[in-house]
Parts: structure tokens; sequence; C-alpha cells
């Protein structure tokens, strides 16, 4: 699912939370963080990247709003070269260089106290290593402006992506299957329909 100024999508999203209606532009990614923390036999460590693109189609209805998400494996850092290195090997970036979430619609559950903050789903597809399957992302989304910030956190299991190569050292130092993913971004609205 990044950071920076707050309000795209989530202000866009706020607005419509009481009337399940989305009257919003067409708008492009200004910024994002998205990150993970892993778990290992030698501790959790986190990998980061401010490297995200993205963009979403305005539409009436809040829940058949499209929109796309996008970072290059390259780009996640955890601050130790060898374990970046591994990383890059583990998830096969020759063949399968980017990881990507397709928004397909979002749920409103509830609007938040100040009307331009609602927390939802972000229903669609999430493909990593080469693997697409369906997902359902817990979010908030904040609206100032011409800006919207959508901030979440989901646990991912690398199994239901065919990540493998997960163990080092003849066994020694495995990590865990689970990762915990984190992602702020900011969307700010465009006349251009983004692609």
């Amino acid at each position: 699912m990044m950071a920076s100024r707050t309000a795209p999508t989530l202000a866009l999203i706020a607005t419509v939370g009481f009337h399940q209606t989305w009257p919003a532009p067409n708008a492009v990614l200004q910024s994002g963080t998205l990150s993970f923390t892993g778990h290992s036999t030698v501790g959790d460590f986190v990998g980061t990247t401010t490297a995200v693109t993205g963009g979403v189609t305005g539409n009436a209805e809040l829940a058949n709003a499209h929109g796309w998400v996008e970072a290059p494996i390259t780009t996640l850092s955890t601050g130790n070269r060898l374990r970046d290195r591994d990383l890059r090997a583990t998830m096969d970036v020759a063949n399968y260089p980017t990881m990507r979430f397709e928004l397909a619609g979002v749920t409103v559950e509830s609007p938040a106290a100040p009307s331009d903050t609602v927390t939802g789903a972000l229903r669609g597809v999430l493909t990593i290593h080469g693997v697409t399957r369906d997902v359902a992302i817990p979010a908030t989304l904040i609206a100032a402006g011409d800006t919207i910030d959508v901030s979440g956190a989901f646990p991912v299991d690398l199994a239901d992506y065919k990540v493998g190569g997960l163990t080092r050292l003849f066994g020694t130092l495995r990590v865990q299957h689970k990762i915990d993913v984190r992602f702020r971004v900011r969307f700010e609205a465009t006349p251009h329909t983004p692609t």
C-alpha cells in the first residue's frame, strides 16, 4: 500500500463517507512510503522504499473508484547491504521487478469524527513475485483541499505469493513467511487521467 502531504485520497473519501459517493477528480500519487517488517531467527528488520508511483481515476461512486500503486523491489532498503542482496535474490527481481496494487473499489466502514476522514477497505488485487491475489486492505483516508492521504497496515504471507528461499546458512538463519506491511501515500488532483 507511503507518506507525504495529507488529504488527497483520504479527503475525497471522507467527504463521501456519509453519502457513499465520491465526486473525486483524477489524481496522481505525489509522495509515499511503503515498508515491511520481517521476522527472522536473529531478530526483526524493516525494509522501506519511497520510490512509489500511482494514480486514481475519479468516479461518482466510491465503491467503484479505480487506481494503482506500484514500487520497484530493488528500491527496498533494510539498512544492511547483504540482507538487501538476499532480498533481491529471494524476490527474483530480474523476473519480477515490481510489486503492484490495483484498486477496484473502496468499502466505507465508518466515517470518523472529522468529516474529512474515513476508514474502510481498499478492494483490489495485489501482485508480488508474479502472483496476483484478491485483497481487502484496511485503510484510513483523509482529505484536505485537493489532496488525499491514504494509510494502512496489513499482513502478507509470502508463501501465498510463492516466495521461497527464506533460509540461509544451512538453516540457522530463517525468515518467517509472514511479514507486516505498512503504507502511507498522498494523491493530488490533476486534470489529466492517471495512466
